[in-house]
């Protein structure tokens, strides 16, 4: 927007006023017009003193900031003086301090007239029987106070996306006038959202994209929609519009809409139902005028609240601010002026708005809400976690109101967050570690059971952890006995090295594992202990099947040294027995058959042959098989060292 003009009286006077106006950048003017704001006269004569008193005689709501040098400067209404020797430094402090002030007193002008227009309708509301000279009434009172073009009342149909126009500001006599809701997308929007919905620049906006040639020809440019909502339920929408060159809607009269909109659809509803809906309304006024009250009586807990470190707001029944302390001004970045009549959501930007609402629904209801994590966006843009608390304020201060604590929690929440995440990842470690685990704090309850310790078990860990006691593990007295190596210091202070024991699994097995413990200290407090537990059985399963082994290989071998022997033994006895044999047989052949030499050389051919079936014996022997001889002796058995091959 171009910055207003300066009227300076008379033009041709001052000209370092003009010569410092000018390099300023600030417009000046020959005459007053709608583009000027401020006046600067110089009343360093009388002459000048009396084209002032005519100015503003002219034009009251000028602002004036005169040149004096004289108390006669005081005469009339003067808003700033400033003397000849200080216009190098005074002139522009002093006129945009003069421009503040008028933009002060515009706004309280308008805020004043805003309050008599609104007074003015719920008078209206109050006494009207006639809903449609009511609605017509209003519309057409916002037009003229408010410089719109036109204002309608459009009661919509969502189920079949059609609306009726039932007051406009323009046609009294415009009433029941279907409407396609598909050409009037801001009215969908107000709908859909139930929130107001503010449109610049129609023609170029993506909302109106489907109908911004319409818009453009009929010279709209900037349009808002305000839903009327009873019940959580979205009744009609008052649309208003204005051209371009009336400008667009600014803050205060957005505001100033809404809370008409509120009011006009309590007003349409009641009339609506009038004959059981009259004493409602009666409360509803009742309610406006306890709300001014309640400001007032707020007033004493001010000073309480500005003292607390947390952030206090108190909220009407709507959960719009009525007060804000100090730090919560700090928490949401947001003054408490600024703060005042807004809605609590608005200001807190929350992530998830619906449990914020939910909570404020419960305080309507009578109940307290304690220590509610909300994630918030202030107004800066910094995003913090708030724990909120909040409870019904009863009392001198009326129905409705609430009071909602605030506590940034942010940093305690994001370290909970990380030391959630470090135990998640310890927990995964551990649970992860091919070797049982198992801790217990200093009483010998169990504290940690890992997947490998359910395996090695039987046990769950839902079943153990805080229900078993540690010494049920192990055999009797061995638990006391780690825990006294352990404070032994034999391998470390509240150490134990790897060691051979065994642990009761559920079924009662003893299962032989090897293990390492210690003590868990938190600075000189022992705390805990710890142990590693590997699953001897495998190991021990398989130690026994290689002594098997090495077993049998030795049977093997000496099976095969006796087999060589035997074999050796065999070839060489047989060449000696043949040759006995032989001799005895020439011997026996040579003697006459009364010599009593036939019965020895017998004899020798009888024992040779039996030598001779034991040598066939040693041959065949293929494994080695004893028997007991002399005393303790053991022989080779023959019969079963040979018997397989017979």
């Amino acid at each position: 927007m171009p910055s207003k003009a300066v009227f300076v009286e008379p033009i041709g006077v001052h000209l370092k006023v003009r010569s410092l106006l000018d390099h300023a950048g600030v417009p000046v003017s020959g005459e007053v017009t709608q583009a000027v704001d401020v006046a600067v006269c110089d009343v360093t004569t009388p002459e000048g003193l009396e084209r002032k008193r005519a100015l503003l005689h002219r034009a009251p709501r000028l602002g004036v900031l005169v040149i004096s040098d004289s108390d006669l400067a005081l005469e009339g209404t003067v808003l700033e003086v400033i003397s000849p020797t200080t216009l190098d430094t005074e002139l522009l402090p002093r006129l945009g301090r003069l421009r503040a002030r008028l933009v002060s007193q515009q706004d309280a002008v308008a805020r004043q007239r805003d309050l008599k227009v609104l007074l003015e309708l719920t008078a209206r509301y109050a006494e009207a029987t006639d809903i449609e000279e009511l609605l017509h009434d209003v519309t057409r009172k916002l037009a003229e106070d408010f410089d719109i073009d036109r204002a309608t009342l459009v009661v919509v149909d969502v189920e079949r996306q059609q609306g009726t126009i039932v007051a406009a500001s323009d046609d009294a006599l415009l009433k029941d006038l279907r409407i396609e809701l598909s050409r009037y997308p801001e009215i969908r929007e107000a709908v859909r959202t139930g929130k107001p919905v503010v449109v610049e620049d129609a023609p170029s906006h993506p909302l109106l994209e489907d109908v911004k040639e319409s818009v453009k020809a009929r010279n709209i440019r900037n349009i808002a929609a305000f839903p009327l909502i009873v019940g959580g339920k979205v009744l009609s929408v008052l649309l208003v519009r204005r051209s371009s060159a009336r400008g667009a809607f600014n803050p205060r009269e957005i505001d100033f809409l809404t809370t008409v909109a509120h009011a006009t659809a309590i007003a349409f509803r009641n009339i609506r139902q009038l004959d059981r809906e009259r004493g409602k309304r009666e409360l509803e006024k009742s309610a406006r005028l306890a709300a001014e009250e309640r400001v007032h009586e707020l007033g004493r807990y001010a000073a309480y609240f500005a003292h607390l470190s947390d952030g206090v707001a108190i909220l009407d029944g709507r959960a719009c601010v009525l007060s804000l302390n100090p730090a919560g001004e700090k928490l949401l970045d947001v003054t408490s002026a600024a703060a005042l009549g807004h809605h609590i959501n608005a200001l807190t930007n929350a992530t998830d708005d619906g449990l914020l609402l939910d909570v404020l629904y419960s305080v309507s209801k009578g109940s307290v809400r304690t220590d509610v994590d909300v994630q918030v966006a202030t107004a800066a843009g910094r995003r913090l976690t708030l724990s909120l608390s909040a409870a019904p304020l009863t009392g001198d201060a009326g129905e409705g109101v609430a009071i909602l604590t605030m506590r940034d929690v942010t940093r305690q929440r994001q370290m909970a967050d990380e030391l959630r995440r470090t135990k998640e990842y310890l927990e995964r470690l551990i649970d992860s570690s091919v070797d049982a685990i198992i801790a217990a704090d200093m009483r010998g309850n169990i504290t940690i059971f890992n997947k490998a310790a359910e395996l090695v078990t039987g046990y769950r860990a839902e079943d153990v952890i805080g229900k078993l006691h540690v010494t049920r593990l192990y055999p009797e007295g061995v638990a006391r006995d780690v825990m006294t190596r352990l404070r032994s210091g034999e391998h470390g202070p509240g150490r134990l090295a790897s060691s051979r024991n065994e642990i009761i699994s559920r079924s009662g097995e003893r299962i032989p594992v090897n293990m390492t413990a210690s003590i868990i200290q938190d600075g000189s407090s022992e705390v805990g202990t710890v142990g590693l537990f590997t699953d001897l059985r495998d190991r021990l399963n398989l130690e026994r099947k290689l002594t098997d082994v090495e077993a049998r290989l030795l049977e093997s071998e000496k099976n095969a040294v006796i087999v060589a022997l035997a074999g050796t033994t065999a070839h060489e006895l047989n060449q000696p027995l043949t040759s006995v044999t032989g001799y005895a047989e020439l011997l026996k052949r040579k003697l006459k058959a009364d010599d009593a030499a036939n019965k020895y050389v017998d004899i020798i051919y009888r024992e040779a042959e039996r030598m001779a079936e034991i040598v066939r014996k040693i041959g065949k022997i293929t494994r080695y098989e004893t028997t007991s001889y002399v005393g303790t002796s053991q022989i080779v058995d023959l019969d079963k060292a040979s018997s397989h091959e017979e």
